[in-house]
């Protein structure tokens, strides 16, 4: 007993260099041409400030870079008038839906789909985060869950705020009723950024390519049928879940990225014998 209170006491410290790797590729390499860019100019930032400050400071930028994404994805909502582009399955995709409700599927879905809302999946995240930190004793799990779940809160906020869009009809929805605006689906939207990242930092620690082939698989799971139970229940149009998904990808992809350019930054300044030219091949 004394043995687990002392290790839980013991403060949270940086992840060890064998976590910045996933399998046998090197997390501070950048073969691409864009990376190669991307590390430039993350290494000068880095000389005036903070292998941390350049975490926030990438994360804000991607941040920016993904709410702008979200402004262009307004283009969905307005051909939803016109009656092309992906908009033109909202109809046809929610009378599908309809017709395959049964009591049962809908009882299911709606559990389902609660584990989504912002009550049980800010427990769920939270339980994960909390797991994750001191079972590593890492401060890793807490900062880019902290970055990734306020981005993605913003987004959805704005996205929602900014169009406005009014949800299926309520007679072709399944209660309770939600009344906020409907684009983009935040449970699908906050689904996709947290299961994305809960696999980003597991599939560090896997040495198994199963594994992280499986939980990669759940993780894509989570958030695709997340989704799907939007539009089943009809408490969202399909292109409210497309956005989603879209958003949440890329904001996941930012959050990454930011954090492995933190990660260059570190080793070119602590702990590394390499040139910081080495960490671009």
């Amino acid at each position: 007993m004394s043995g687990w209170q002392n290790e839980s006491m013991r403060p949270l410290t940086e992840d060890p260099k064998e976590d910045e790797r996933i399998g046998r590729r090197d997390l501070t390499r950048w073969p691409s041409g864009l990376g190669r860019w991307l590390v430039r100019l993350a290494i000068a930032l880095g000389r005036f400030t903070t292998a941390n400050a350049v975490l926030v400071i990438s994360s804000a930028v991607g941040a920016v870079l993904v709410i702008g994404l979200l402004i262009a994805s307004a283009a969905v909502y307005d051909a939803v008038e016109d009656g092309d582009g992906i908009s033109a399955f909202d109809r046809p995709a929610l009378d599908k839906a309809i017709s395959l409700r049964t009591a049962t599927s809908m009882r299911v879905a709606t559990f389902f789909t609660h584990l989504g809302g912002p009550l049980w999946m800010t427990v769920i995240a939270a339980a994960i985060t909390l797991a994750m930190t001191l079972a590593w004793r890492s401060r890793t799990p807490l900062v880019l869950m902290l970055i990734g779940v306020a981005g993605s809160l913003a987004m959805t906020n704005i996205g929602k705020a900014w169009i406005g869009r009014v949800r299926p009809p309520l007679a072709d929805a399944v209660p309770p009723f939600e009344s906020s605006p409907s684009f983009p689906s935040g449970h699908t939207l906050n689904s996709t950024v947290i299961a994305g990242l809960v696999a980003y930092l597991l599939v560090r620690k896997l040495h198994s390519l199963w594994a992280r082939v499986l939980t990669i698989v759940l993780a894509v799971a989570w958030f695709v049928l997340m989704g799907l139970s939007r539009v089943f229940l009809g408490h969202h149009w399909l292109t409210d879940v497309a956005v989603g998904w879209t958003l949440g990808l890329a904001w996941v992809a930012a959050v990454i990225t930011a954090h492995r350019l933190y990660l260059t930054v570190k080793r070119s300044r602590h702990g590394s014998n390499e040139p910081a030219e080495a960490l671009q091949e």
